[in-house]
């Protein structure tokens, strides 16, 4: 018999809490995700740890990987800061009282707008190209700004095994190339013409890429730096932008690799970053801080055999699973089966799919999986959900947006719910396009009666 982790123990603690409270419920409450909040601190507190050899530096939370704005407030009373690529990353990140010398605005495509906006707050802004870098440069002529401004490098050190996470390779769409003949050289023209520009930020990956291939391309970053300091004197870049992308063990509970074991491979690559604290750090971390800290949970609507192969039919899908869905064998989930109390389920293993609600056939969580049957009103649960799943849903078929709670667990064992977002109405969501919904359900009533 597998032993049961920890973890797992815990999410079924939170789920029979959950039914019992109504937050999940056959009828009214079909699907719900779940946020550890503390996890999400032992997590954070595990990062400050990890760097506790740079302790000025400055953790940035990605907010791409859960803008919630209650789950961004989290961590902002943690004292992290918040990496934002949108305008509407950098909007959610201010609602969470994010103050603007801890947001860090990186995107590849930023408008005028965007930047004049951001330099008017004082966020620090990291430039993706010349042709951005000329834009702030404009922009600087007449209006001062305290932002830090800093220049992304790709340092060009080769991709990892999901090439969409691999942002280093050599014709990334993101940062100046270092590599490319005359890039360089133009690169470190613009810091002799440019006082203000004080930064430089590398990002090589995140999933699929291994730490030794993340550390090289700090490595990177960080001799140009030296190269900008020797030609311009000692303290001309500030700080290294390290960016984010350690990556999660999605097969099981273990939280694997560590920020430790990082930093380890970081003090391999870069000792500079840590043995004269010459520079400032800031992280990007997304996916490793909130991925093991969230989870899923929905019901089995109905059961069908086809072909010999058990299907179960449940109410998480494409909708909260986009990338699962479309890229099973990139982005596996695991699957637990719960009866409808919220008890994991024993008995033997049954090769099944467990299907989605969406209008498509490829609409599956997990398939040809062993798990003990699945039967209509159990519960599965999805781990390791906490980024870019629940919180980035995709609104195929219209389908709704679930509700969200955090949990806290007391030192008497007394679990304590806080809703970090409502569920959506399905048939509500009209609303989204300007159609009021009472004016739909007066015209469903026919002519001539009343309501």
């Amino acid at each position: 018999m597998t032993a049961v982790s920890t973890a797992a123990a815990r999410r079924e603690r939170i789920l029979q809490q959950a039914v019992k409270q109504g937050l999940l419920d056959p009828e009214a409450s079909l699907l719900a995700a779940f946020v550890d909040l503390d996890g999400i601190a032992a997590t954070v507190s595990d990062l400050y740890d990890a760097f506790s050899d740079s302790p000025g530096a400055l953790h940035a939370f990605a907010a791409k990987a859960n803008s919630l704005v209650p789950v961004l407030s989290e961590l902002n009373g943690l004292g992290m800061g918040c990496e934002v690529a949108t305008a509407g990353e950098l909007a959610r990140a201010l609602a969470a009282g994010f103050p603007p010398d801890r947001i860090v605005f990186d995107s590849p495509a930023k408008t005028r707008e965007e930047i004049r906006r951001a330099l008017a707050l004082g966020v620090a802004v990291n430039v993706d190209s010349f042709q951005e870098l000329d834009r702030i440069a404009q922009n600087l002529q007449n209006r001062p700004s305290r932002s830090r401004i800093g220049v992304r490098v790709n340092p060009q050190v080769g991709g990892g095994s999901i090439a969409a996470m691999s942002t280093a390779t050599s014709t990334s769409k993101f940062g100046v190339p270092l590599a490319d003949p005359g890039s360089r050289e133009r690169l470190m023209r613009a810091f002799g013409e440019f006082p203000w520009l004080t930064w430089v930020h590398a990002h090589t990956g995140s999933q699929g890429c291994p730490l030794p291939l993340i550390a090289e391309g700090v490595a990177q970053a960080v001799g140009f730096a030296e190269q900008v300091d020797a030609a311009y004197g000692p303290g001309r870049v500030v700080g290294i932008d390290i960016g984010g992308g350690l990556p999660v063990n999605f097969a099981g509970d273990e939280v694997t690799p560590s920020f430790t074991a990082y930093v380890g491979h970081l003090k391999k690559s870069a000792p500079q970053l840590f043995a004269d604290r010459r520079y400032r750090i800031v992280t990007e971390f997304g996916r490793s801080v909130l991925a093991k800290n969230g989870f899923m949970a929905a019901y089995v609507e109905y059961t069908k055999i086809c072909g010999d192969r058990p299907i179960a039919l449940t109410h998480a899908g494409v909708q909260v699973a986009t990338r699962t869905v479309f890229a099973p064998d990139t982005w596996p989930l695991r699957i637990e089966a719960h009866d409808a109390s919220g008890t994991a389920k024993p008995g033997p293993l049954v090769r099944q799919d467990v299907a989605g609600p969406a209008c498509f056939a490829g609409d599956l969580l997990a398939g040809d999986r062993a798990l003990p049957l699945l039967q209509p009103g159990d519960l599965v649960v999805v781990p390791d959900t906490g980024a870019y799943y629940f919180s980035t849903p995709f609104h195929y078929n219209s389908l709704p947006e679930p509700a969200v709670h955090g949990f806290r667990v007391d030192a008497d064992g007394r679990i304590r719910f806080t809703l970090l977002r409502p569920a959506q109405d399905p048939w509500h969501v009209s609303g989204y396009d300007g159609v009021a919904v009472a004016d739909l359900e007066l015209a469903a009533v026919p002519a001539g009666e009343s309501r």
